[in-house]
């Protein structure tokens, strides 16, 4: 059992201030907030990172915001317990943190049993079961720029005379492509074929037409309406092609080159996952040649995006639209609330010497 006399809690990568309300509900812990993202695999910021953290016993992280590779949780000599997010983080070197007696825990984002739980977490609660705002806003996305949403308002607020100056693309019987017919990319080709009548192809190295039909019956749709086909017909067939697989050293650069050039020229490439399923300088070749219809990132190789990122300055170079966003598929403020509410519950079972929720070690 631990004791809250002299422990220091620090929160890190916390953009939207959400955490603080729940961990002040606990006495005797002092409270500092970090919320500018360092990078630990950079030799200056694991330094200044190492510096900052190194008092606390407890840290609050956000899912990958921060890595916790072995050489900075070695560095930090009083940590006893590491709250993460979400149900698994492979940028956290947990032998290393198990090797140093630290606890790692993450969280479920259901909604609580507790009513009083549910009262704390106001008006905002986490997503009903089954429901996903990764895949509503990887639709967002699509929507914005097939309805040309992003050019068109800010022409609307910045120049007096500016009215219709394009057309808008219509979504209904186009064909979806799924990388990774997973939970997200199910739901993804779910409301493809429900709410936009599409034809839905899939592909993973995997899958066969068997488990695209047991996922098919699983969202109420017939056998046959997920289409497993190859790689290379999965690109050439898709007009909107939806990347829904882990990040892995497999499956890393899994869009390259190559597979840009078998992308129809009218077609929109849209990553919600991880940006490293994009070979970068691949894809960048591709906007600036506007070899491809347009593309919608929601994931960057490096986040948060550098200040001097090129992404940042997309419209003085490339020939295809983009509708870009800071990593907010997930970002929702009922998750995120009961997120935190996770977190701080588990410094108070950790106070009771009781079993933490959502043990990664």
């Amino acid at each position: 059992m631990a004791t809250n006399q002299n422990i220091r809690l620090a929160i890190i990568d916390d953009y939207s201030g959400v955490a603080p309300k729940f961990f002040s509900q606990i006495e005797g812990i002092e409270i500092d907030t970090y919320p500018e993202t360092l990078d630990p695999t950079q030799p200056a910021e694991l330094e200044t990172l190492t510096k900052r953290l190194a008092p606390y016993q407890i840290i609050s992280s956000m899912r990958e915001r921060t890595p916790f590779p072995a050489d900075l949780l070695t560095s930090l000599p009083n940590l006893k317990l590491l709250l993460n997010s979400s149900g698994r983080n492979k940028s956290i070197d947990l032998p290393a943190a198990s090797a140093r007696g630290i606890l790692v825990t993450g969280t479920k984002g259901d909604l609580p049993k507790d009513l009083q739980a549910r009262e704390e977490l106001g008006p905002e609660s986490p997503p009903p079961a089954g429901f996903s705002t990764v895949v509503q806003h990887a639709y967002a996305q699509v929507l914005s720029l097939y309805s040309r949403i992003p050019q068109d308002d800010h022409a609307l607020k910045h120049d007096p005379g500016a009215w219709q100056g394009g057309f808008m693309t219509c979504i209904g019987g186009k064909t979806l492509g799924i990388l990774g017919l997973g939970k997200l990319g199910v739901g993804m080709a779910k409301i493809g074929v429900l709410a936009f009548g599409m034809r839905v192809v899939a592909w993973s190295e995997n899958l066969t037409q068997e488990k695209a039909d047991v996922a098919a019956e699983s969202q109420g749709l017939a056998k046959g309406s997920f289409e497993v086909v190859g790689k290379e017909e999965l690109f050439r067939q898709a007009d909107v092609l939806s990347l829904h697989s882990v990040l892995s050293e497999r499956s890393r650069g899994i869009v390259g080159r190559r597979e840009l050039g078998w992308m129809k020229g009218s077609a929109v490439l849209v990553n919600t996952s991880r940006g490293g399923l994009i070979d970068e300088e691949a894809l960048i070749a591709a906007l600036k040649g506007g070899e491809i219809g347009g593309v919608c990132l929601d994931v960057f190789w490096k986040e948060p995006l550098p200040k001097d990122s090129v992404w940042r300055s997309y419209e003085s170079w490339a020939k295809s639209p983009a509708v870009l966003s800071p990593h907010m598929g997930y970002a929702n403020a009922g998750t995120m609330n009961r997120w935190y509410q996770e977190q701080a519950e588990n410094v108070q079972r950790w106070f009771r010497g009781e079993e933490l929720l959502n043990r990664f070690n």
